[in-house]
């Protein structure tokens, strides 16, 4: 992905607690991260010569929603207008769980309009992601 014509954005509904709500932004950073690798900088060192693990290279802004929200995003970004997007999503099915085995198996039994979205991370063509961002407010 070409930084000038990438965005990423996450967006968490409002209405969690703090707490849910810094776990959501954790886990999905660290998914894009994952999937989006180059969007990761180089090591930097400082003046005392002191050595900084590389860091996003874009903003991330991470955007106000609700329940509702996150669900009318995450049912269109599985259209075939978005496929080509990197998309990451934290539910109520996932954060239920203690380890990761048990997330697997809860999700195959769970349907996917069952879940409840906390927050989803959206990657891809900036004019995509504004699209489906662009007048979202950011979290405070």
């Amino acid at each position: 992905m070409k930084e000038k014509d990438t965005k990423c954005v996450i967006v968490i509904n409002e209405n969690l607690p703090l707490g849910i709500i810094a776990n959501t932004a954790s886990i999905l950073s660290i998914t894009l991260g994952k999937y989006v690798p180059e969007l990761v900088g180089e090591d930097v060192v400082d003046a005392s010569g002191k050595t900084h693990l590389g860091i996003t290279t874009i903003p991330v802004p991470i955007l106000k929603g609700n329940k509702e929200i996150l669900r009318d995003l995450r049912e269109k970004l599985y259209t075939t207008d978005f496929q080509d997007m990197v998309v990451v999503d934290f539910s109520d099915v996932a954060q239920s769980c203690n380890v990761y085995s048990q997330y697997i198996e809860k999700a195959s039994g769970t349907l996917e309009e069952e879940h409840t979205y906390f927050g989803l991370t959206i990657c891809g063509n900036k004019k995509k992601v504004n699209k489906l961002t662009g007048s979202m407010p950011l979290l405070r």
